[in-house]
């Protein structure tokens, strides 16, 4: 029995790489071997699953203050997670943060800090962003555009959404109301003029250019490439070189619903399987009842209640998945 663990995080209670463990540990236990590929979308866990962090960089954070970012370096490839520089939780979440002051210098600071430690291929992993300034602090802080010439700039998106529809998407989960909404929407209308008139660029018209508050829009003015960052993560890793052949392929995340077919990584993995003909199981902490049927999904809320589920979400895991290779391949 070979068992594939290609799990995504569970927001605050487990990292990919922590539930793949939980996930071996089940296979194990039944005399089986496990190929752990933790995997990610673009947004935070990225950096982790494609190596994890070798290098520190101080920048300016999302409101101007100063903070240690993680990034890595391999060679000439840098990985760089917007949210370690310009996240959300850097501010303390909604409720501290200021959505018309938030800036992506930092970010910006941390790419120009990769090029100059001489990173010519650039993967940076957006989602978690604090920001909805189009990139304009990102691409302040970069300096000259033709510092870049000769640098593939990779962008990691987790959403499709345009350029100015960043605002009303993401505008409110930043803590922003409505009549900010508004501003920060003309912000960006405006923003997009002046990127089509200094670089040549509509990035308006862009699919993934609204991602972390239009930072994805920004990096493409100056000819950053917009990639779906399951596919690109995918990609690092060889997951297709993993799947083949194997006996089950367990994926995961905290919840699974209509959004985890979109571009995330629960259906990334459920296609990768599907084309490989091997067979799929999904373990989320709660399964909406809409997607209830779509792929055999393991809801710990309804195994273990939420309390534990919440509280001891990896040994859940585990067990949920031993019960279900027993019924499988009993002994």
């Amino acid at each position: 029995m070979r068992v594939v663990a290609a799990p995504d995080k569970f927001r605050g209670t487990g990292s990919a790489q922590q539930v793949a463990l939980a996930i071996a540990g089940a296979v194990s236990g039944l005399g089986g071997s496990t190929d752990m590929v933790p995997m990610a979308d673009g947004g935070e866990g990225t950096l982790d699953v494609l190596g994890g962090p070798n290098r520190s960089t101080t920048v300016t954070g999302p409101l101007g203050e100063p903070v240690e970012a993680q990034w890595r370096l391999d060679g000439h490839t840098a990985v760089i997670e917007m949210a370690r520089a310009s996240g959300l939780d850097l501010v303390g979440g909604q409720a501290g943060n200021s959505p018309l002051d938030a800036t992506t210098a930092g970010t910006g600071e941390l790419i120009l800090a990769a090029v100059e430690k001489g990173a010519r291929r650039v993967i940076i992993g957006l989602g978690g962003s604090a920001t909805t300034d189009g990139g304009l602090g990102a691409l302040r802080a970069m300096g000259s555009p033709a510092r870049f010439r000769g640098i593939e700039l990779l962008v990691a998106c987790d959403v499709r959404t345009r350029f100015v529809d960043a605002a009303e998407v993401f505008g409110p989960q930043k803590g922003a109301s409505p009549a900010q909404v508004a501003m920060l929407r003309g912000r960006l209308e405006r923003l997009a003029q002046v990127y089509a008139g200094e670089h040549g660029v509509d990035v308006a018209g862009l699919d993934r250019s609204g991602a972390a508050g239009g930072l994805a829009g920004g990096l493409a003015a100056l000819g950053a490439g917009l990639v779906d960052g399951f596919d690109l993560v995918a990609e690092e890793v060889a997951l297709d070189e993993v799947v083949a052949g194997a006996d089950l392929v367990v994926t995961g995340e905290g919840r699974l619903d209509e959004a985890s077919f979109e571009g995330k990584v629960v259906g990334g993995v459920a296609a990768y399987a599907a084309a490989a003909g091997v067979p799929l199981l999904v373990v989320a902490g709660q399964v909406d009842p809409g997607v209830a049927g779509r792929v055999e999904a393991i809801s710990l809320v309804e195994e273990f209640g939420e309390e534990r589920a919440i509280a001891d979400t990896l040994a859940c895991v585990e067990e949920a998945v031993a019960s279900n290779l027993g019924s499988r391949w009993p002994a």
